[in-house]
């Protein structure tokens, strides 16, 4: 069988997004009979048919939603090793760690600069939508994740966990309190993606059904949410490393009681077979283990 060309994988993934092979060339601004031609080709080199075409108009085959489905991971896949050739074309090399806020990798970091002096090693701070993104894509080798996360394709292991906090304005009522149940936050507006917290979407979803939800912009950054909170429009949860990271005089962190502890795991892409990345995991491991 032919080796899959990405250019017409692409031209593929258009015809499905619109189901509209006119539609499908505008978007890839190319003519509508190259682009027909192109996935007749492909059909022609899996020896399948990827969509069905008549009156009633475009559809996908069984052979075409199976190609679908796996498309993207290819495009992403070869995405990622351009970029790790790209790096790996640097005099010396190239290592790239990923991490969520709060998190310190100085120690090992510095460890593998030690064992590779001539290894360029580079940090690349994430947040809750792209701490995955960054691994699939080959812009980090290995990246220290919270969970939860979709762990698909990688191979994740624990490194340790920590509580978590309720970050609320310096003068709000709940303020100065030892501890907090979920229950007691139930009126509050959450400033984050409830799918980052999921005991406030399971456990407080009755208590909360009778209180509208505000709506505010998409906040991406610790630093925007503590924003927020400090001008009184809602709460944010964050690990307790996070907290204590960003504190700020206008607001105070108060420790919940009824969910789960934090995650935090070291992830890379499972199909690497990387010295380096072994070799971090290991100093990563030690390095927490010295911590404690």
């Amino acid at each position: 069988m032919t080796d899959l060309d990405l250019r017409k994988i692409r031209y593929f993934l258009a015809v499905a997004e619109h189901l509209n092979f006119g539609r499908a060339a505008e978007a890839l601004h190319i003519a509508q009979p190259v682009l027909s031609r192109q996935i007749r080709v492909l059909e022609d080199e899996l020896r399948v048919q990827l969509f069905r075409r008549d009156q009633r108009g475009t559809e996908l085959t069984a052979a075409g939603a199976q190609l679908l489905e796996d498309a993207p991971d290819l495009i992403k896949q070869a995405a990622s090793v351009r970029q790790r050739i790209t790096r790996a074309a640097r005099k010396g090399g190239s290592f790239v760690v990923g991490f969520m806020p709060g998190l310190i990798v100085t120690g090992p970091v510095r460890a593998l600069s030690l064992q590779h002096p001539q290894l360029e090693i580079e940090v690349l701070r994430t947040g809750w939508d792209d701490q995955i993104t960054v691994l699939a894509d080959g812009r980090a080798d290995i990246g220290y994740i919270r969970l939860p996360a979709d762990q698909r394709g990688l191979r994740v292991e624990p490194l340790f966990s920590e509580a978590r906090l309720v970050i609320l304005p310096a003068g709000h009522r709940l303020a100065g309190k030892s501890e907090l149940s979920i229950a007691d936050l139930a009126d509050e507006h959450l400033l984050q993606d409830p799918e980052a917290v999921p005991e406030w979407r399971d456990v407080a979803a009755e208590l909360r059904h009778r209180h509208a939800q505000r709506a505010y912009p998409k906040l991406r950054t610790v630093e925007e949410k503590l924003e927020h909170v400090a001008a009184g429009r809602g709460i944010a949860i964050l690990p307790a490393s996070t907290a204590a990271f960003y504190r700020r005089p206008d607001v105070t962190s108060v420790l919940i009681t009824d969910i789960s502890a934090n995650q935090v795991c070291l992830a890379w892409q499972s199909g690497r077979r990387s010295r380096l990345i072994a070799e971090f995991a290991l100093l990563a491991h030690a390095d927490h283990r010295a911590g404690d």
